[in-house]
């Protein structure tokens, strides 16, 4: 019964749907006729579903709410991005969590939001109280313009429109390309909430391996004509999880094929302040014929404050626009106005210059004590704060990750971010947040543990 509820919560089945007959289910599902019976008829008796005398069962209305831990395989909620992505976000700050996405409190740009917060407070009611305009903030979009400009991309204000989040404009972007059962690739591994967001959109992921200098260009130009996909989504600054960086040579191979099959590109530049020499960027490559750039603040400035945005072509970000107001009306005109003053503010610079000194000092103590313990970084990054690391042979990154959560350590297994599950030996590291010696500690317990 457990199977076929799933199926009507995670939308499968819809109401109204006939459900298979009983035969076929008892054959689809290598169960007997009568545990099929049995199943149907106690759902029947809780009204999910209903008997129509010499047609079958269908399921009752209103749609089942959306369970998103049920859709596609069933993982072990250690392997799950939404799992990964509470734990780090819901337990209190005694846990310790090298497998989060995100800079210690400590190291983000307080100081400069401070100033901003209080400059802000100054500002007209309107400033304070009004709506945005649907594009968003023109001061912040323009400074954007000159931003994209420093790394050799191309825009204007009208062709930046801003978002409450990166998330939230990766699922504009969704909203506006996809239709349930389209095929989206993503890279493998890819960062894990690119999944969950897929799914919640009712669309296929097929993952392309991901290589030191990008993804497989054979392995994509295959998956091109296997699957026609609609969209690829991607990191080109700094990779999540592998911290690997795009070559103009793939940049280039890329996005010909794109070109030939119709393929719209999303690229997340979230990480690019990061960067210490700028990698090749593909909106820089494709002037925003078919690539579109998405970023946000909330890794550099601060995850507090919801701000991001979405560079297109111009008649896409019509569209957008128009979805934008159906479904958040005019957007956050305050969370524009921080970001802006403490991006422009005098001490962002150097700020950021601190932070990218502290994650090379972050790398070098972290890589030596993985090395240590058996866990071999995939690659030594350029720049960022993430490791990607494989495991000892034989040792399981969910075992590890269940192990070690028991001690107030989270970590980040790579299935979370595989979409074929082919990276069950690794994990990724937050340089930044494994600074701590108990980190090591419990991590050198857990793999004893399961070594014996």
């Amino acid at each position: 019964m457990s199977v076929i509820l799933s199926r009507i919560t995670s939308r499968m089945y819809l109401p109204g749907a006939r459900l298979p007959s009983v035969r076929a289910q008892a054959q689809a599902m290598k169960l007997s006729v009568s545990t099929v019976v049995e199943a149907y008829e106690r759902l029947a008796a809780e009204g999910i579903i209903s008997s129509r005398p010499g047609s079958g069962f269908y399921v009752n209305g209103p749609v089942a709410p959306l369970a998103l831990a049920e859709v596609g395989p069933k993982l072990d909620r250690e392997i799950d991005p939404l799992w990964i992505s509470r734990q780090s976000l819901e337990t209190g700050v005694s846990v310790l969590k090298p497998g989060c996405g995100w800079l210690p409190a400590s190291w983000m740009y307080e100081a400069g939001m401070r100033r901003a917060l209080r400059a802000l407070a100054r500002a007209s009611t309107a400033e304070l109280t009004e709506y945005s305009t649907p594009l968003g903030h023109p001061a912040l979009r323009q400074f954007l313009v000159r931003r994209m400009a420093a790394i050799g991309i191309d825009a204007v204000p009208e062709q930046i429109m801003l978002t409450e989040s990166g998330t939230q404009a990766i699922d504009l972007i969704c909203r506006f390309f996809l239709e349930p059962g389209d095929t989206v690739l993503v890279d493998d591994p890819c960062y894990f909430n690119f999944h969950a967001l897929l799914k919640a959109h009712r669309v296929r992921a097929v993952g392309v391996p991901y290589t030191p200098h990008g993804p497989d260009i054979e392995a994509f130009g295959a998956a091109l004509k296997e699957h026609s996909p609609r969209i690829y989504i991607t990191n080109s600054g700094v990779h999540n999880p592998t911290g690997a960086v795009l070559s103009p040579v793939i940049a280039h191979r890329l996005l010909k094929l794109a070109d030939t099959a119709d393929l719209v590109i999303v690229e997340d530049d979230i990480f690019a302040d990061f960067e210490i020499d700028p990698a090749p960027r593909l909106a820089a490559f494709d002037g925003f014929t078919r690539v579109i750039q998405i970023s946000s603040f909330s890794k550099t400035v601060s995850a507090s404050l919801r701000c991001g945005y979405i560079a297109a072509r111009p008649d896409w970000i019509e569209s957008l626009i128009d979805l934008k107001l159906a479904t958040s009306f005019g957007g956050g005109r305050l969370a524009a106005d921080i970001v802006l003053k403490a991006l422009t503010d005098s001490g962002y610079r150097k700020h950021m210059e601190a932070i990218r000194f502290r994650l090379a000092e972050a790398m070098e103590k972290t890589i030596p004590r993985l090395e240590a313990i058996g866990v071999k970084p995939w690659l030594v990054p350029r720049a960022g704060m993430f490791l990607w690391c494989r495991l000892p042979e034989g040792i399981d990154a969910t075992t590890i990750a269940r192990s070690c959560l028991e001690d107030d350590v989270v970590l980040a297994p790579g299935n979370a971010f595989s979409q074929s599950l082919s990276a069950s030996d690794y994990l990724r590291f937050n340089v930044a947040q494994s600074m701590n010696d108990q980190i090591f500690n419990v991590l050198t317990r857990a793999l004893s543990k399961q070594r014996v």
